[in-house]
């Protein structure tokens, strides 16, 4: 039975390494393990490389499961059956009968008319884009607060007919409304053609029936009773719906909140919290970035997953930020402080060391500095009181190192937070 379980959090725009770290994590318990998507959706693209090279890239399902372990979408994951299939496919394709998936009946359903409205909005806004990836989270999430036209995975149990009629009612009653708030005129041309196709309708039935046979309702209870827990954050704490620089943040908790939920009704009372960081900073899509370099700023890097596209542009670079990445994840942590009957241990992880050279620079204080790449890692896990450390030199698991702590044993770190209303401090 899961006593503690892992929390692993991106502490930048998105793209630090929580596939690698929740694969790393995941690996410990194997097939006894399961990991958790407690926010975003299909927008992920968490990159695992595997210890034999098999390589992939997940949106749905948990990053450990290359490592055999199974997945649980909670409540406030974001579930597209059509982006499910593809990726079992994907897969499938590489020789891969994926563990079990577990879903929470509370998780809201996206539409291929979230994604059509998503794409309408991000390109009416021209240079003005908030960033969106365009695949409909944002859009999901807006239409899940009218009852009228929210749809959740336990509507599934209803049957296709149901569903059919709930989106037809959704693309004849919600999207003119939609556009209408927007501002955006009734589309035309192949959007037009694409809204109006009853076979783009029924496909869309077919694969959320096909979703429904394919994995297994469960609540958060279940992971009570799982050896290895390990709860995957999707982008990251720059970009939470309440701390980012608003309108450039996605819809949703980036930190510890909603796993600290899923924890609560699982019984779950403690979480070691991994945040995770490149050794440099990346932003893909649009919005502010502190001290913006005109492009890479090490011959070294390579990111095969992060590709330039019609909505986010290119991958942007800027240098490590230390007091910004230590309040944003000092703020975050405070949240497992002050829970209730939560104990919370507060660790780190750098990824992309093996990019860098000799010598990675950063800012602090505002001027710029330089050091080794292990002595920048620690540096930050001292500014950060974090009990464990963890260094990544390559893509897979194998190249992750604990240089301090680990968490192998129970002992407490200097991070720990026990009694209600606690706070996380740093030196």
């Amino acid at each position: 039975m899961a006593g503690t379980a892992t929390a692993v959090i991106g502490a930048g725009y998105g793209d630090e390494g929580k596939g690698l770290m929740t694969d790393y994590f995941a690996a410990r318990s194997g097939t006894d393990g399961i990991v958790v998507r407690f926010n975003g959706g299909a927008q992920a693209g968490h990159t695992v490389t595997a210890p034999g090279g098999l390589r992939h890239v997940f949106s749905h399902f948990g990053s450990g499961t290359l490592a055999g372990a199974a997945t649980f979408l909670a409540r406030r994951f974001v579930c597209h059956p059509s982006l499910f299939l593809k990726e079992a496919e994907a897969l499938a394709a590489l020789g891969l009968a994926p563990p079990p998936v577990f879903v929470d009946e509370r998780a809201p359903l996206s539409t291929l008319y979230d994604i059509l409205l998503n794409q309408l909005a991000e390109r009416r806004r021209g240079n003005a884009r908030h960033g969106s990836c365009g695949m409909g989270f944002g859009e999901t999430v807006e239409r899940s607060l009218d009852p009228e036209f929210a749809l959740s995975v336990a509507d599934l149990r209803h049957g296709a007919g149901w569903l059919l009629r709930r989106l037809a009612a959704i693309r004849d009653g919600y999207v003119p409304r939609r556009l209408a708030a927007l501002g955006i005129p009734a589309p035309d041309g192949e959007a037009a053609a694409w809204l109006a196709s009853d076979a783009a309708l029924q496909g869309y039935v077919h694969a959320a029936m096909r979703f429904r046979r394919m994995t297994h309702t469960a609540h958060p209870a279940m992971l009570a009773e799982q050896e290895g827990v390990v709860f995957e954050g999707a982008q990251g704490l720059l970009l939470d719906q309440e701390r980012g620089a608003f309108p450039y943040v996605t819809r949703s908790h980036t930190g510890i909140r909603n796993a600290l939920e899923v924890a609560t009704e699982a019984g779950i009372g403690a979480l070691d919290v991994t945040y995770v960081t490149r050794a440099y900073l990346t932003r893909h899509g649009a919005g502010p970035l502190a001290h913006e370099l005109p492009g890479k700023p090490y011959a070294g890097i390579r990111d095969d997953t992060n590709l330039p596209n019609a909505y986010q542009g290119t991958l942007r670079f800027a240098p490590l930020d230390l007091d910004l990445l230590v309040r944003a994840v000092q703020t975050d942590f405070a949240d497992a402080a002050a829970r209730p009957g939560m104990s919370a241990r507060l660790g780190l992880a750098v990824s992309c060391l093996d990019q860098v050279g000799q010598a990675v620079s950063y800012v602090e204080d505002g001027a710029s500095k330089s050091a080794a790449p292990e002595a920048l890692a620690a540096h930050l896990a001292g500014r950060l009181d974090a009990g464990a450390v963890y260094t990544a030199w390559g893509p897979g698991r194998t190249t992750v190192k604990a240089q301090r702590g680990g968490w192998n044993s129970a002992t407490p770190s200097p991070a720990t937070a026990q009694a209600a209303g606690a706070r996380a401090t740093a030196p």
